[in-house]
């Protein structure tokens, strides 16, 4: 079932990022698990029981005659609502232990599903205060259903790992605001475009985050439009071979144009800014992307991007999530705007750090650090306690 839950308390930049609306509670016996097949011996008893790799579970892995469903003019169907809560504790970069190898062993994938949820989901586990995590997306249960033996997001080039950046690339990092979560913020400036309820990119829409890592992908003959939970953008992709828009119009989203290549969706995407991050790297506009979708199952799409930004990286490369169905999961509204309350509190944080620094200094003490808590985020004030927290639950 989904449930509503009270405003997202980010901890982690003095204030809270809100979505008013509900997220998604998933079933508890499903949480963190991959399919279960049993092996049955000649004699038709049944042996043992062991969990495999989700991908290995794909209707098309499983069966080399599976095709997927067409639309009455003959496009593969990739409608549905898929999210990519299955691949979160999988890392961007390949560990070391793993070489080149894609997909970890038998061993290591049940050392896998032995350690539970990870990734961004693990940080629910450092919450000690039993109220304000009641009050957090961190206990949303949006960990999944599945769980994938692949050994890292990144599968070009073969050892898994982000190519270098260029120098350009460097200095763009080092100018990168959007981790700079512990300030100093002196205007809205100063804060991610995710901060401000403006976008989070491409890839960054798409990537597992805290909640609303759900896409809903509409079809037509003519084109494709890709909804996107978090935050709240929507891509419409012509299939009709039309350019890309001119040069000079540059959008956070870039400008997508999409064709077919067998059942494999392709969308090629230019006219970019460089405002936003890729692959949570700062990005140049000269980026290209090249996103493929291919349905593989009735509850799966693997969804491969390949990145080209001579200007950023040394070389091209490329990751692969597989995006999935969860059970009762809908694409709602994200209610965030510019204008909403994590800009305001951390301004005021930074105000209230400032008057900290201001009387030290009159008192002759040491200047106080900007403390850094969980995650790298700031904690320079104590974030709202339960009995503080607004329930949007309560009727009025």
């Amino acid at each position: 079932m989904r449930t509503s839950i009270k405003p997202v308390n980010r901890l982690l930049a003095f204030g809270i990022h809100t979505r008013y609306s509900t997220l998604s509670i998933l079933s508890a016996a499903g949480l963190g698990l991959s399919a279960t097949f049993a092996i049955v011996s000649q004699s038709g008893a049944q042996v043992s029981e062991a969990p495999i790799p989700a991908e290995q579970t794909a209707a098309a892995f499983a069966d080399p005659e599976w095709s997927v469903s067409r639309f009455s003019w003959g496009d593969p169907n990739l409608e549905g609502t898929f999210t990519s809560r299955d691949m979160s504790g999988i890392p961007m970069s390949r560990p070391e232990q793993f070489g080149t190898r894609g997909h970890m062993t038998d061993e290591e994938f049940q050392q896998r599903l032995s350690s539970g949820p990870g990734g961004l989901t693990a940080l629910s586990a450092n919450q000690d205060n039993e109220g304000r995590l009641q009050l957090s997306a961190l206990d949303s249960a949006e960990t999944g259903t599945r769980t994938f033996g692949y050994t890292s997001y990144i599968i070009e080039p073969e050892d898994g790992q982000m190519p270098a950046l260029t120098e350009e690339g460097q200095q763009r990092r080092s100018a990168y605001r959007a981790d700079q979560a512990n300030g100093p913020f002196y205007t809205t400036e100063d804060f991610s475009y995710y901060d401000r309820c403006i976008s989070r990119g491409v890839t960054g829409s798409i990537l597992p985050s805290l909640y609303g890592d759900a896409v809903r992908i509409v079809q037509s003959p003519t084109e494709v439009a890709i909804s996107y939970e978090m935050l709240h953008d929507t891509r419409i992709i012509p299939l009709d071979g039309r350019q890309p828009a001119d040069a000079g119009v540059r959008q956070y989203m870039g400008s997508s144009v999409g064709y077919w290549d067998g059942d494999t969706l392709v969308v090629e995407t230019t006219n970019f800014t460089d405002e936003i991050a890729v692959g949570r790297m700062p990005q140049s506009e000269d980026l290209r992307l090249t996103e493929r979708f291919t349905r593989i199952d009735p509850e799966m799409v693997d969804y491969v991007v390949r990145v080209d930004d001579p200007r950023t990286f040394e070389q091209p490369w490329s990751f692969r999530l597989t995006l999935s169905t969860q059970p009762n999961y809908e694409v709602l509204e994200y209610s965030c705007h510019e204008g909403n309350f994590f800009v305001g509190n951390a301004l005021r944080g930074e105000q209230v750090f400032q008057r900290r620094v201001a009387e030290a200094r009159a008192n002759g003490e040491p200047i106080p650090e900007r403390t850094v808590a969980v995650g790298g985020f700031s904690e320079i004030y104590d974030p709202p306690s339960a009995a503080e927290a607004v329930d949007i639950n309560a009727a009025e």
